[in-house]
């Protein structure tokens, strides 16, 4: 991975989490884990862990919807020569890691 990669997946990550803790109304904690970038930065997906674990799909469905407004903050906070397409998943292996903590704690 170039160093030009690793800056632009933390310069995502960075901004996806200042953009979403802004937004949200906080009936769940939305935390940004990081970011994938794809096709040669024509795509990100940004990795969320969301608590409690029952809202995780209403405030997935809650950060999916506020992409468009995302895409417009990042315009007009990043220099960039092209603004990627953005995507949200959860972030399985911080839930995996979580599993297993709690497993862990209870042995």
């Amino acid at each position: 991975m170039s160093i030009k990669e690793v800056k632009l997946k933390e310069l995502v990550r960075t901004l996806a989490a200042e953009y979403f803790s802004r937004q949200s109304n906080g009936q769940s904690l939305i935390t940004v884990t990081g970011a994938e970038i794809k096709s040669k930065g024509e795509r990100a997906v940004i990795l969320v862990t969301i608590m409690p674990e029952e809202e995780e799909k209403a405030a997935l469905g809650f950060v999916h919807r506020q992409l468009s407004g995302f895409r417009e903050y990042v315009m007009g906070r990043a220099r960039m020569r092209r603004i990627p397409y953005f995507d949200v998943e959860i972030d399985k292996g911080e839930k995996n890691r979580q599993r297993l903590d709690e497993i862990a704690g209870a042995v």
